[in-house]
């Protein structure tokens, strides 16, 4: 006796446009939304170049992309560059074009760009024990300058991105005899939300204590529920908004134009790199450093690690001088 046919499943019924359609709206939504606006505005400087010229942008030309990659090399860094061909592949392969920038005119173009900008990334420099001490005792004791003493303390004992700063609340908090314990639920390189936690240590120092500092901001602001750190109005009010990853840079340079240094060398960024180089500096292991900042590339980490440790066992110490 024949089988019968299994049952049509709703997939089965579902034309394969519609599937396709879908598949690439859940492609789309794996991509952060601080990304997509990035990658929305390089592709529109991409159409604009090439409407300004009548040159198809979709799909284009491969000597047209190298056209506009000699036109970017002129006044761009190497990574802005290369983020904007990422998103003329992405928006080719897509659209199901060919990707243009696998003709090979493509990739000898972008390698002569690579060897003739012989420039170093500039990054922002890391905040320091040394710093972070005199910023401690400069900060005042209101209710702003309380909230900076833990958001400051907190980064950079997590050696937290900014984004990963405001994100907290208070349920991701828990407080153990030995520190803090942080979770971050969602990261720049855990954009699926499986979550990590972070072991923040009691200082030695009371001064610089990340928990002594959260408790602290907790008690002041009232704050027990919900987002942890929350914009203070030129009032000293505290509002319900949390903050944006740009404040965190605001308060970092604010708090280096406090202590006489330039606020233009730091950023938010100075926090996570500051703990990264620090540690290096005081002799901690790779794999230590790499668990707490949650580097996926040691490559990257590593760039801290050197600069951090350029007087550890150095041979010029050794020679006697």
């Amino acid at each position: 006796m024949p089988h019968s046919p299994a049952p049509l499943s709703n997939s089965d019924v579902v034309s394969i446009e519609d599937l396709i359609a879908e598949a690439n709206k859940v492609a789309r939504e794996a991509i952060p939304e601080n990304t997509k606006r990035a990658y929305r505005a390089d592709w529109r400087d991409f159409e604009t170049f090439c409407s300004r010229r009548k040159l198809s942008s979709l799909p284009a030309r491969p000597e047209h992309v190298c056209a506009y990659l000699a036109a970017k090399s002129r006044i761009l860094k190497r990574t802005s560059i290369r983020r904007r061909l990422t998103v003329i592949g992405i928006v080719h392969r897509m659209r199901g074009f060919q990707n243009p920038l696998e003709d090979s005119r493509v990739k000898q173009t972008w390698r002569g760009i690579l060897r003739s900008k012989i420039e170093s990334e500039e990054r922002k420099a890391p905040l320091l024990l040394k710093d972070l001490r005199t910023i401690m005792e400069a900060l005042g004791p209101d209710l702003a300058g309380i909230r900076d003493k833990a958001l400051l303390l907190l980064g950079f004992a997590g050696a937290m991105r900014r984004s990963e700063i405001v994100a907290l609340n208070v349920s991701h908090i828990e407080l153990q005899d030995d520190g803090l314990v942080v979770h971050l639920t969602r990261s720049k390189t855990d954009q699926l939300g499986v979550g990590r936690k972070i072991g923040i240590p009691h200082g030695e120092n009371a001064l610089t204590c990340p928990a002594k500092a959260l408790l602290r901001w907790f008690e002041a602001s009232g704050i027990s529920e919900g987002a942890i750190f929350r914009k203070v109005n030129r009032h000293g009010e505290l509002e319900g908004n949390r903050l944006c990853g740009a404040s965190v840079a605001l308060i970092v340079k604010r708090a280096f134009r406090l202590v006489g240094k330039r606020p233009q060398r730091f950023s938010g960024h100075s926090l996570r790199a500051g703990l990264a180089t620090q540690a290096a500096m005081m002799g901690a292991s790779e794999r230590s450093i790499q668990k707490q900042t949650g580097h996926k590339s040691v490559k990257t980490l590593r760039t801290y690690i050197r600069d951090g440790s350029l007087f550890l066992e150095n041979a010029a110490k050794k020679a006697g001088l």
